[in-house]
């Protein structure tokens, strides 16, 4: 079997993330919460859709979900209309055609152990147990993972049973829009070394508990993820935070795949609104629901968000 890695939000753990950069040392405004305008103007029962604005710049902000099944029809109204409007596409990566093999490859690379080690045995006897019996659920051979770290394996044993469910990267949200953008200008908010430095560098410690956790509910995953693409499509961020906060038992996993990658967007989003045009920003949906948000780290950096949709 051939295991493709998914970067992207888990049932059980969101497995794209990145560390923020050290904000500059100045003063920043007081705290400004996301404004939500009347029910009646904002179309409730489709993904949600942000906006940040001042004069003469328009950010959009609008959360996806990597993987789908191939029947999910999600792109109309607003998000259509603000994505025509939009000068530029920018995604949490740019993957070039041609460049997936390389993208593959810094993976691999970083994700290898130390000769002299395995994966099990870095498990004890009764996570070695409780691992060993989630790869033979999905009819994996023990040994598929042996050579790599816990964080590798735990992403690609995430995916496994998504794409066994017919959930497939190829009906992704980021698919649609790359295909309905066109000719945009084209930006990313980081870059797949830095995707794999963060996952390389968490402590071995976090990297099993990320690794436990996905095999302990493996059986959980599809039914989760269904639920999560749910609150997704019908818009409802607090309830698609809900989900995934529970998911987030681990707070050094939460901080470096989530919080602080929220805070590093907040950053670049500020420096953007520096120069005029609309911008259409498609992130994991997970980074615009539940606490420190985007558009929490954005609110301390004095802007007000809105949800259009």
């Amino acid at each position: 079997m051939k295991f493709r890695t998914m970067i992207g939000n888990s049932a059980t753990a969101l497995v794209l993330a990145f560390a923020g950069t050290a904000c500059a040392q100045q003063q920043k405004p007081a705290p400004v919460a996301p404004v939500r305008v009347a029910a009646e103007d904002v179309a409730i029962g489709s993904p949600a859709l942000w906006k940040v604005a001042d004069e003469d710049t328009t950010v959009y902000l609008f959360g996806t979900v990597h993987a789908l099944p191939e029947d999910v029809e999600w792109y109309r109204g607003d998000v259509a209309q603000a994505l025509a409007a939009s000068g530029s596409f920018v995604t949490e990566i740019y993957m070039k055609p041609g460049s997936e093999a390389t993208a593959q490859q810094e993976f691999l690379t970083k994700g290898i152990l130390p000769e002299d080690q395995t994966l099990r045995q870095l498990l004890s006897d009764e996570q070695k147990v409780s691992y060993e019996a989630a790869l033979e659920n999905l009819g994996v051979p023990a040994a598929t993972f042996d050579r790599f770290e816990p964080w590798f394996a735990a992403v690609n044993l995430s995916m496994i049973p998504l794409l066994k469910a017919g959930y497939s990267p190829e009906s992704g949200v980021e698919k649609v829009l790359e295909e309905k953008a066109g000719d945009k200008v084209r930006g990313e908010l980081e870059t797949i070394a830095t995707q794999v430095d963060i996952f390389d560098s968490l402590p071995m410690e976090t990297q099993i508990t990320f690794l436990m956790e996905t095999a302990d509910n493996i059986d959980e995953i599809v039914p989760m993820i269904d639920k999560i693409v749910d609150e997704w499509v019908t818009g409802d961020p607090a309830g698609l935070g809900s989900l995934l906060n529970e998911n987030m038992s681990d707070p050094v996993l939460a901080e470096a795949l989530l919080y602080a990658r929220n805070r590093n967007w907040a950053e670049w989003i500020d420096t953007r609104m520096d120069d005029p045009g609309t911008v259409f920003i498609a992130v994991g949906a997970g980074h615009l629901a539940g606490e420190q948000s985007v558009q929490d780290a954005l609110g301390t950096r004095g802007f007000v968000v809105t949800r259009v949709q």
